[in-house]
């Protein structure tokens, strides 16, 4: 079914009708001007914006999927500040060669990562484009804790942790970017396009640090956060960044999924590239008072999140160096730059960034 079948409202209310969910705080939801939720906490708010040839390529992935995913880049923008979604508006800008049924698929794609959360669509917009298809997606969340975790306040001494493992998606990237050209098993196949496509924002895992930080005394916890969304290198330069600190990384304790490693070995990769350099693994990287770490495993795996320390910040001139063997060297920082030198592959959502 063409666009002009059913029209820009005709539309609406399609899309309404897939995205709607019985909510008291909403007291106006999509139909009207703007949306209306009512609440007393802290409020965290993000945005993000995924263009077709860019971020996403539908030879690539079902539209399903490029919803689903880009649904996550916002949500985990959120639990990268500590915070809990809640409220979401989607504007599409959209080709009039698209169809009434691709558009569904989209957002049955975003509403299968919306319920996992209670996550509610109350608004947005659709207008019409000469193309490409575009997704904006602006996503509010409640603060978890007393105050958001932020990418400053790392110290030297901190240790550096991660949350999950890296590299899947952009080993399925370049897998496909390649032409499928490594022969991969079908559990390997479908964990790295899960990983792509269905990569799991961590709001378990912000949930813990924001109590963990909540409980500690002042300046200790979780004392810098951020999300892996350009690459596990772009990620820790910000935090270097951020907090004025020199951070230092352990290549062997890099989390990796086996089908990371079996996929690198047979197109004849290092799979640390994948999780350096990859991006949108949507994993949470930060910083813990070593005083603190033995609790943050011990409530990570009570809330059955995995967590791994890889390094340390210490003083020293801002940057990221990495130790691999005996030989210690600068860790640049790569992972994916709008306007700068990108690479040529797609499928990179980018961050909030400002």
């Amino acid at each position: 079914m063409h666009l002009r079948d059913v029209g820009e409202f005709g539309l609406i209310a399609r899309l309404r009708a897939l995205t709607h969910r019985e909510d008291a705080r909403v007291l106006v939801g999509i139909g009207d001007d703007a949306a209306v939720v009512a609440g007393a906490n802290t409020l965290v708010m993000t945005t993000d914006a995924l263009v077709e040839g860019v971020h996403f390529r539908r030879d690539w992935s079902q539209m399903e999927g490029i919803g689903y995913r880009a649904l996550a880049a916002s949500l985990s923008d959120l639990a990268a500040m500590g915070a809990s979604p809640a409220y979401v508006m989607v504007t599409l800008m959209v080709p009039h060669s698209e169809t009434v049924e691709g558009l569904e698929e989209l957002y049955r794609g975003m509403m299968q990562l919306a319920d996992l959360f209670a996550v509610r669509v109350v608004g947005g917009d659709v207008v019409a484009t000469s193309g490409p298809l575009t997704i904006s997606i602006a996503a509010t969340g409640e603060l978890l804790g007393m105050r958001p975790l932020l990418r400053s306040g790392v110290r030297p001494g901190d240790w550096i942790f991660v949350t999950g493992d890296l590299g899947g998606s952009g080993a399925f990237v370049h897998y496909l970017a390649s032409g499928k050209a490594c022969v991969l098993t079908p559990e390997d196949a479908l964990t790295l396009r899960l990983r792509h496509e269905r990569p799991q924002p961590q709001v378990r895992a912000a949930r813990v640090l924001a109590t963990l930080t909540d409980d500690a005394r002042r300046g200790t916890g979780c004392t810098g956060l951020n999300d892996i969304s350009d690459g596990l290198a772009s990620e820790l330069h910000e935090l270097a960044q951020a907090s004025d600190v020199r951070l230092l990384i352990h290549a062997e304790r890099v989390p990796t999924a086996p089908a990371v490693r079996h996929y690198a070995r047979a197109a004849g990769v290092d799979p640390l590239d994948f999780a350096l350099y990859g991006g949108e693994d949507f994993q949470l990287v930060g910083a813990v008072d070593p005083a603190q770490a033995g609790r943050l495993l011990a409530q990570m795996e009570g809330a059955g999140v995995r967590v791994t320390i890889i390094g340390e910040a210490e003083e020293g001139d801002v940057g990221v160096d990495m130790r691999k063997g005996r030989q210690r060297v600068a860790l640049h920082k790569g992972g994916y730059d709008h306007f700068g030198q990108a690479p040529t592959d797609h499928g990179r959502t980018g961050g909030n960034g400002i």
